[in-house]
């Protein structure tokens, strides 16, 4: 278990480090804004949706490790799917980092390596700000999403 944990770790830092579509999305069609006023994490997440399909989404934004790298591997998740597919996906993303008797669903792919954050109370909310902030950028909320 322990070298698994590494694992997630080292994708988790690796996704930290260099995270992947970062960066503002010019033709966006959705976009939304998130902040964590606990730990001060802020995410604009940018969404290019075109006939019910995530067909580009992109982030931008500074937070720990955590708000940056479940940023990075949504994006990365969001690309290609149809929007009643996110939804499945956010409601599985949540359960994984919210609740302890829920198991990773095949779905997620590489984001069950978050997984481990529901240990962290605090962290979930650092876990999940760009999934609730993409629910906005889907909804086209214009208020900031906030954690808190």
């Amino acid at each position: 278990m322990s070298d698994l944990r590494d694992l997630y770790q080292e994708v988790i830092f690796d996704h930290y480090k260099r995270p992947r579509n970062r960066g503002v999305l010019e033709e966006a069609s959705h976009r939304a804004e998130g902040y964590n006023p606990l730990c001060g994490d802020r995410v604009t997440i940018y969404l290019k949706v075109e006939d019910g399909i995530v067909r580009d989404a992109t982030f931008e934004g500074a937070g720990c490790a955590i708000a940056t790298a479940s940023a990075s591997l949504m994006t990365e998740a969001l690309k290609g799917r149809k929007l009643d597919e996110v939804e499945t996906l956010f409601r599985g993303f949540h359960g994984m980092v919210t609740d302890a008797s829920a198991s990773a669903s095949p779905e997620l792919g590489k984001l069950e390596v978050l997984a481990g954050v529901r240990e962290f109370p605090a962290r979930v909310k650092c876990a999940t700000l760009a999934w609730h902030t993409l629910n906005a950028a889907l909804a086209k909320r214009q208020q900031p999403v906030s954690t808190e």
